[in-house]
C-alpha cells in the first residue's frame, strides 16, 4: 500500500518537511562583517604600507645625490616623497640609453669581463643578472599560458604555467613529444618544479597568467570570472 502523498509512490514515505532556514545570530553576523572588513581593507593596507616603505627606501638612496641647496626641502618648508623615485627612474633610463649605443656595449662588456675573474663576484653577479633577465625581459623562458595536468597522480589535477619554449630536444632522443611546464606551489608561485609532460597530456586553460597566479596565490579562494576552456596544446605553443 502506498501513500499518495509521496511524490515516488514509495511505501513508508511521509510528507516532505520543509526545515525553516537557520537565523544567523547577532554575533556571528558582527563575525561576518569583520572579517569581510578585514578582506577589504588588508590588501588596501599592505599595499599602502609597502608603497611607501619602497618610495622612503628609493628617498634615502637616491635624494642624497642631490646638492643640499638644490634639495626641496631647502625650499620650502616640507620634503617631496616619492622624488628619489623620479631621479631613479630617470637615472636608469639613462643608463639603459648609455648601454644601448655601441660605446656603451663596450665599457659593460669591459666589466663584464673584469667581474668574471673574481671567484665569488662573478657567481653572484650571473644569478642576480640572470633572476632579472628572467624577470623582466620578454625572453624566450617567460610564460605564455596557463595549463592543466594530472599530478601527483592520474585523477587529481594541478595548474601549471607552459613556458614559451618546447621541449623537442629533451625528449626527441627518446621519440618523445614533451613540453615544458613550471608547476607552482601554494601560495607562494615563485618556487616549484620544472616537469616536461608529454604535450597530449596538457590542457590550455582559458586563463591569463595574472588569473592563474591569483589562483594560486589564494588557494583557489580567487576564482575565474569566466569558465576555463579545455583545449589540448599545439605544437607551436608559446612560440
Amino acid at each position: 500500500m502506498t501513500d499518495d502523498n509521496t511524490p515516488d509512490g514509495n511505501a513508508g514515505s511521509g510528507p516532505t518537511v520543509i526545515l525553516p532556514a537557520r537565523k544567523i545570530g547577532f554575533m556571528a553576523r558582527l563575525r561576518n562583517y569583520f572579517f569581510t572588513g578585514l578582506v577589504v581593507a588588508a590588501p588596501i593596507g599592505l599595499t599602502v604600507y609597502i608603497t611607501s616603505w619602497f618610495v622612503e627606501l628609493v628617498d634615502t638612496w637616491f635624494v642624497p645625490l642631490i646638492p643640499a641647496q638644490f634639495r626641496p626641502d631647502a625650499v620650502m618648508p616640507f620634503d617631496i616623497p616619492g622624488l628619489g623615485l623620479i631621479i631613479a627612474v630617470i637615472l636608469l633610463t639613462l643608463l639603459g640609453a648609455f648601454t644601448a649605443n655601441f660605446f656603451g656595449r663596450a665599457i659593460l662588456t669591459f666589466a663584464e669581463r673584469l667581474v668574471d675573474r673574481m671567484p665569488v663576484v662573478r657567481s653572484i653577479y650571473g644569478a642576480i643578472k640572470q633572476i632579472f633577465e628572467t624577470v623582466i625581459s620578454q625572453s624566450t623562458t617567460s610564460f605564455r599560458e596557463v595549463g592543466l595536468i594530472e599530478y601527483p597522480r592520474k585523477g587529481i589535477y594541478t595548474i601549471v604555467f607552459v613556458t614559451s619554449q618546447t621541449s623537442a630536444k629533451v625528449g626527441a632522443p627518446y621519440g618523445l613529444d614533451l613540453v615544458s611546464v613550471f608547476l607552482p606551489t601554494t601560495p607562494n608561485p615563485t618556487s616549484g618544479f620544472l616537469l616536461y609532460v608529454p604535450r597530449e597530456d596538457v590542457r590550455i586553460l582559458d586563463l591569463t597568467i595574472e588569473e592563474g597566479a591569483k589562483l594560486i596565490i589564494s588557494a583557489g579562494l580567487v576564482e575565474p570570472k569566466r569558465l576555463p576552456l579545455k583545449t589540448p596544446v599545439s605544437p607551436n605553443a608559446g612560440s
